[in-house]
């Protein structure tokens, strides 16, 4: 469990990612930080009756302290670690990442023509400190036909993404509207993330 941060603390531009996850590595660069990735396995599982903030609150907070057990465990120097976590959630419920093709597109066929949200939490840990911050974004799909649906599939994009697209990727060409933060859709909100860094005073350069 993360405890309450730590003040004070003046550190450079670098920091630890806890994820796999090259989307958020790019996007962490776009900060102008240094990183690197460390691992962080976690049971991703969802909880009975656990909603989509909470869901990634958790993993959000317990990749950053797998990342930072990491951390301390092979000796490395100490520096903030991050871990995120997002969710696509449709009518209520989350939408993972697709077990198979019909999975996936009647992962697609739901979002058609249709609102979503994409929530996406960050979590920050730095010695005995950790903040959490999340975003929350509606995003509209514009409707698609069943010829397109199988199209994206068999293009292999939607195969490992939360809701069977990505919005970065071909999946854009679906994407009418959005209403919050692009970058959290794509995985990591930037403006909160950077919002967290200065909670550590860890600078951001360009």
């Amino acid at each position: 469990m993360c405890s309450a941060l730590s003040n004070g603390a003046d550190n450079p531009g670098f920091i630890y990612l806890a994820s796999a996850s090259p989307r958020r590595r790019v996007l962490l660069q776009q900060l102008g930080l240094g990183l690197q990735l460390v691992p962080a396995a976690v049971d991703e599982s969802l909880r009975p009756g656990e909603n989509a903030l909470d869901y990634t609150q958790r993993l959000a907070r317990a990749k950053a302290a797998a990342g930072w057990q990491h951390v301390e465990a092979t000796g490395q120097s100490l520096h903030p670690v991050i871990g995120a976590d997002t969710a696509v959630v449709c009518d209520g419920r989350i939408m993972g990442k697709p077990e198979s093709e019909a999975a996936g597109l009647a992962m697609l066929t739901r979002l058609s023509g249709r609102w979503h949200r994409v929530v996406t939490a960050v979590a920050l840990r730095y010695n005995d400190g950790c903040v959490v911050t999340t975003s929350d974004t509606r995003v509209k799909f514009r409707a698609l036909t069943g010829e397109e649906a199988l199209g994206y599939w068999r293009t292999g994009e939607p195969a490992d993404k939360a809701g069977a697209y990505a919005i970065q990727g071909r999946g854009g060409r679906f994407i009418e509207r959005i209403e919050g933060s692009y970058s959290g859709v794509v995985g990591l909100p930037l403006a909160e993330t950077e919002a967290l860094l200065q909670q550590f005073a860890v600078h951001c350069g360009w």
